[in-house]
């Protein structure tokens, strides 16, 4: 486990920089419906449809919820043809969302904890 290194909790400044950036993350992810889209967008980019077949998310919830993300910097989206596609666009979101997946969602992690 990674350990603080004592001369950053010197510098207050960059703390405060810092938490403001979390705050700011840790609120979008304290919806259950951004968290969930967050975690299907984390794995693979994909569609307002696989999204709403995989969270059981329906619209306009959706769509608002995906606005919320867009709006945040989280994600981007490319269309092709008719599809629009999101992917997670904030390098620290992923390792965000990484991090959550391995505490709650890794199938040997939560096996072990039982």
């Amino acid at each position: 486990m990674r350990s603080f290194n004592k001369t950053s909790l010197n510098a207050p400044d960059q703390l405060r920089e810092h938490a403001e950036e979390v705050c700011a993350l840790l609120k979008v992810l304290a919806n259950e419906d951004r968290l969930l889209l967050m975690c299907q967008i984390a794995s693979a980019r994909r569609n307002v449809g696989e999204l709403e077949a995989a969270t059981g998310i329906r619209q306009p919830t959706l769509s608002q919820q995906l606005g919320v993300l867009r709006q945040e910097g989280l994600v981007e989206t490319e269309k092709k043809g008719k599809y629009v596609f999101y992917r997670l666009s904030d390098d620290n979101a992923v390792r965000v969302m990484r991090m959550l997946w391995a505490i709650y969602c890794a199938p040997n992690e939560r096996s072990s904890r039982s």
